[in-house]
């Protein structure tokens, strides 16, 4: 059986940097694609598209991430790893305080994940750039909105410990084989 892990916490907490890293190590992995969508949204003339109108980047984004779960189950691989999964939409929203049709909360319930690695908010390493405007403060806030989401769906949070990218990326490993 397949084990479909996904890596979640707010913004600038070492999700992708370790993804990049399980790439490395020959492991099926699906990036974030926020990224993708506010960068279309940026070539279309809108500089934050999940400002202007947070439903219609939501709409986009649960369809991403939709899609990724669909081609990792098509995928023979027997560890798939996410960066961020689809209860992330839900959070997010929540964090904006937007309402949302309940076809997101039905979605997060569909597809479920077998494990959920919590990175925590670390200060020392967060940064922003043209996708990532947060401040940390504003990122703290989601991570609490995205903790709730996922512990509201039931998961049980694995805390990835403040180390290097390389020994995260081992703590993980160890933690699922």
């Amino acid at each position: 059986m397949q084990q479909k892990i996904v890596l979640i916490g707010g913004p600038g907490t070492g999700k992708t940097s370790v993804l990049n890293e399980l790439i490395k190590r020959n492991f099926f992995c699906l990036p974030e694609i926020s990224r993708e969508v506010i960068k279309k949204a940026q070539k279309k003339g809108i500089d934050q598209l999940f400002l202007q109108n947070p439903l219609l980047f939501s709409e986009m984004l649960l369809e991403g991430r939709e899609q990724q779960f669909i081609e990792a189950s098509n995928n023979k691989s027997k560890v798939v790893f996410f960066d961020r999964g689809i209860p992330d939409v839900v959070a997010y929203l929540n964090y904006f305080k937007t309402p949302y049709p309940k076809i997101f909360t039905k979605k997060s319930n569909q597809y479920k994940y077998n494990k959920v690695f919590y990175f925590a908010p670390w200060k020392s390493i967060y940064t922003t750039d043209n996708e990532r405007y947060e401040s940390f403060k504003q990122a703290q806030k989601i991570d609490t909105f995205v903790k709730e989401t996922y512990t509201s769906l039931q998961y049980t949070l694995i805390n990835v410990p403040f180390i290097s990218v390389e020994k995260r990326t081992d703590f993980i490993i160890n933690s699922i084989l």
